[in-house]
């Protein structure tokens, strides 16, 4: 019976050990890939399907790419969602007596991809792992690329809440990969959820026994207790990390010096952005386009290096809730705001600094090169300056920071004795070390110059002797040295030349004495070659060592980044520093839209004054024409509170904010189409999420809530959501509506107060006045802005002859600041809605214990009774 090649049965062998990996099989040159693979391969990478013999009579698909570029196709298909195994030859092909040993060295994921060429240098690669049961989760993540590990966990029986907790905290992170047990990847619901806003890559582990194998991974890696992590209880953090750390060392094989420590924390340590929050403040990317440029990052990055860019992202992610950290972050941002010239100059060293974490996740991989050593040589000697500037100033924080400084001057010295300044890429073929580093290599390298001094002499006396001027001594791998004369100059030949190569245009020769002389050349070659690579090694090996030092100082060089970003915007837009209190009060003067105002020419941003507090105005209801800045002035409140917290000035011309724990928002119109779920729907999950976990401590923004059902159905939930909040949460809210008649409940609560943005109508122009007043407005101005949208003039003109129709009939009174609906339309008296019974069972209803779907069922029965007492 005929069987697979021997090549082929040791492919066979690895690939089903990564059955769920592109395998990247080593031969020679190339990397082959056959079978499924070379399909998949070929079709993604466009490249050419080609066949090779596999025995048995078959033929097996097959593409490849050269090894020296092969990054580049492997995160290519990293990027389009597969992992890719790499399969090495582990010993020379030249000395092995069979087929050559192979196995794979690495697997690259999503998750753990290093490659700097496709990571985006400003935002982390996380990889995520996470276990959840019935009453509780624990979520570990890591960017392999920079060392970073984080975990935390959370404890409920409320199924919805762990699953919650989930989506806004993979929210906060957007890993690129995500490991998990069984039990997470079986709800549909949210793994839905979190595929659509997310796209991750998944992968499934089993479900974790209790053994205590699950702390050995943690305490081997990181050579601490439980204790000193400070997850000695933390159960299912405990599971989240060994998954986490398992599932790293089953796919990189090699050592993660650089991911040395874990670092806990709760989430609410810090304010909590839910995922839909994210989105709709435009934090890190625009909503429609999805891209930077609009957002709020693209105002507030000025930062020089990737370290700052991503600790700034952390930083808008997690905004602080203690006062006394945030003012130590806006007393350094007020310092280099008074220093401006000492700002520039730190800005221009920064922008002389490399990835200094990604450059030791490298260095720990041992997959950095020459040319990473000196990028790394480059950077830290910038670290005395900073360190100096530092601690010369009278700041006590920045003071501090530069005390605590390591400049690292002992590894800059390491590397500027050691490698040459222009290394090449590769780190076997020689021109890395430095002459004078190692006396070995220099005496082989002289033997090997002396070599070359040999043979251009030998080659200038041959010219002579047989008068062939271009005489030439060549040498390739294959055929070694050579004399090689062309075609026309064959009978000038020697007879001592010795034949050895014919071409087309030319012979190729030897003598015995250029046979010597290369055999020894070609030793010294080899022997300089296995020198240098063991020398870089070595001092790979001594950098290695002292990665926690080069990290430490990266972290300082990133804060230190991200301060002076924050300090350069606040300069540039005339920010101001924000005061902070735990009083529940919240005052800003003449606030300004950080982006907005950024794409407005001449300064023509309308500034707003907001008020908001726990008794009066802890609700303002904002009424006013589509297109006036409702959505624009509740965000800017938003965005300059979650500012302030950060630790940045704040585009106001004065402010005092109340420390917030939450910002919710609910704004715009979206289905969940893949989700079944329509527009309402959508409304109604995300305002029940915030009726459920927003505390009096929290900011609502809440946009046309009750617009996506029916008139008197939308109105109903809008009236007795505000009414909830008013009574039962007491959280600070903004509610932007078009629904007028909310504003009759500024007269039933003491705690809600109306707003409007103000406009003036010429005729039938429409001008936006952009200004926010107290008062309300019974008009939206929706057909004016029609027509402004180029609406169809026909079209206009009838809508019009509607409304005026509407409005005189009162078959719908939505026109009148009112409750009140006329008394011939036999409309119910809603002004006294407090003595009629329908309106006393909505009273009775416990909004938080109902779903949107029994909601609207109870609206709907109530609406009949109300029309059948209407008939009656």
């Amino acid at each position: 019976m005929k069987k697979l090649t021997p090549m082929m049965e040791q492919y066979m062998s690895v690939k089903e050990k990564h059955p769920n990996s592109i395998l990247f099989f080593r031969l020679g040159d190339f990397y082959e890939m056959f079978f499924e693979d070379a399909l998949i391969a070929s079709r993604e990478l466009e490249i050419t399907l080609t066949q090779r013999n596999a025995g048995m009579d078959k033929k097996a698909p097959m593409c490849g790419v050269p090894y020296h570029v092969a990054e580049t196709y492997i995160g290519r298909l990293v990027e389009k969602g597969y992992k890719v195994a790499i399969c090495e030859q582990l010993e020379d092909p030249s000395s092995a007596k069979k087929i050559v040993r192979r196995d794979v060295v690495r697997v690259v994921t999503p998750g753990t991809i290093t490659d700097s060429n496709i990571l985006d240098d400003k935002t982390n690669n996380f990889l995520a792992s996470i276990f959840i049961d019935n009453t509780g989760v624990g979520l570990s993540y890591v960017d392999n690329s920079t060392g970073e590990m984080y975990t935390t966990e959370f404890l409920s029986k409320d199924e919805e809440k762990l699953y919650k907790f989930i989506v806004d905290e993979l929210g906060k992170i957007y890993p690129s990969e995500i490991i998990c047990n069984e039990e997470l990847l079986s709800n549909t619901k949210y793994i839905n959820i979190i595929k659509n806003n997310l796209n991750p890559f998944f992968s499934i582990y089993e479900d974790s026994n209790m053994s205590n194998d699950l702390y050995k991974e943690i305490t081997k890696l990181f050579n601490k207790t439980l204790k000193d992590l400070k997850i000695q209880k933390k159960l299912y953090s405990i599971i989240a990390t060994s998954k986490l750390i398992d599932y790293l060392n089953e796919t990189q094989k090699r050592s993660l010096n650089h991911i040395n420590n874990l670092f806990f924390y709760e989430s609410n340590d810090y304010m909590v952005l839910d995922i839909n929050t994210r989105i709709n403040l435009e934090i890190h990317e625009t909503i429609l386009s999805r891209q930077k440029k609009g957002a709020l990052i693209s105002v507030l990055d000025k930062t020089n290096t990737s370290m700052g860019g991503r600790l700034l992202k952390r930083w808008l992610e997690e905004p602080l809730l203690n006062i006394q950290n945030i003012n130590k972050r806006l007393d350094m941002v007020e310092y280099f705001i008074s220093n401006i010239p000492l700002l520039e100059n730190l800005r221009t060293l920064l922008k002389k600094v490399y990835d200094l974490e990604r450059l030791s996740g490298k260095i720990s991989s041992g997959a950095c090169n020459g040319r990473d050593l000196i990028a790394l040589k480059n950077s830290l000697e910038i670290l005395p300056s900073f360190k100096e500037i530092l601690c010369d100033i009278d700041e006590t924080h920045l003071y501090h920071i530069g005390k605590e400084m390591d400049d690292l001057q002992d590894i800059f010295n390491l590397i500027d004795i050691s490698i040459k300044d222009s290394p090449p890429i590769t780190i076997k073929e020689g021109g890395l070390i430095k002459k004078g580093f190692d006396y070995t290599l220099d005496k082989i390298n002289e033997a090997n110059l002396r070599g070359k001094e040999w043979l251009a002499n030998l080659e200038a006396t041959e010219k002579q002797k047989t008068g062939i001027k271009n005489l030439k001594i060549g040498y390739n791998k294959v055929a070694g040295y050579y004399f090689e004369i062309t075609k026309s100059n064959i009978s000038q030949a020697p007879d001592y030349f010795i034949r050895k190569q014919t071409l087309k245009n030319s012979e190729r020769y030897y003598t015995e004495e250029l046979k010597e002389m290369e055999d020894t050349i070609l030793n010294a070659k080899e022997e300089s070659l296995d020198l240098e690579y063991k020398i870089f090694q070595t001092i790979r090996e001594e950098i290695k060592l002292e990665i926690p030092r080069i990290q430490l100082s990266s972290k300082i060089v990133a804060l230190l980044d991200v301060i002076i970003s924050l300090a350069k915007i606040s300069y540039e837009n005339n920010y101001t520093r924000p005061k902070l209190n735990n009083k529940g009060h919240i005052n800003i003067v003449e606030g300004r839209h950080p982006v907005v105002e950024s794409l407005i020419d001449n300064n023509l941003f309308i500034p707003n004054d907001t008020y908001l507090n726990k008794e009066e105005n802890m609700i303002n209801i904002i009424t006013g024409p589509n297109m006036a800045g409702k959505s624009t002035y509740m965000r800017q409140v938003a965005i300059i509170i979650l500012m302030a917290q950060i630790g940045c000035f704040v585009p106001a011309k004065q402010s005092d904010i109340s420390i917030v724990d939450r910002i919710f928002t609910r704004i715009g119109a979206s289905d969940n189409l893949s989700g079944g779920d329509s527009t309402f729907m959508v409304e109604m999950n995300e305002v029940s999420n915030i009726i459920k976990n927003a505390t009096e401590n929290s900011l609502i923004i809440l946009d046309e809530v009750g617009r996506g059902t029916s008139t008197y159905d939308g109105l109903s939930i809008a009236w007795a959501v505000v009414e909830h909040i008013a009574t039962t949460i007491n959280a600070k809210t903004l509610f932007a509506t078009h629904y007028h008649e909310l504003t009759q409940l500024q007269n039933e609560f003491d705690n809600i107060k109306n707003l409007t943005m103000s406009a003036k109508q010429d005729g039938d122009e429409i001008i936006f006045l952009r200004k926010i007043i107290e008062g309300s407005t019974n008009k939206s101005y929706g057909i004016e802005v029609a027509r402004l949208a180029g609406i169809n003039k026909e079209i206009i003109n009838n809508a019009n002859k509607i409304l005026n129709s509407i409005e005189t009939s009162h078959e719908l009174d939505i026109a009148k600041n009112s409750f009140e609906l006329k008394e011939e339309a036999k409309q119910l008296d809603l002004s006294s809605y407090k003595k009629d019974y329908y309106i006393e069972e909505i009273r009775k209803i416990n909004i938080d214990d109902l779903t949107p779907i029994e909601s609207i069922n109870i609206l709907n029965k109530l609406i009949k009774e109300a029309k059948d007492l209407e008939e009656n």
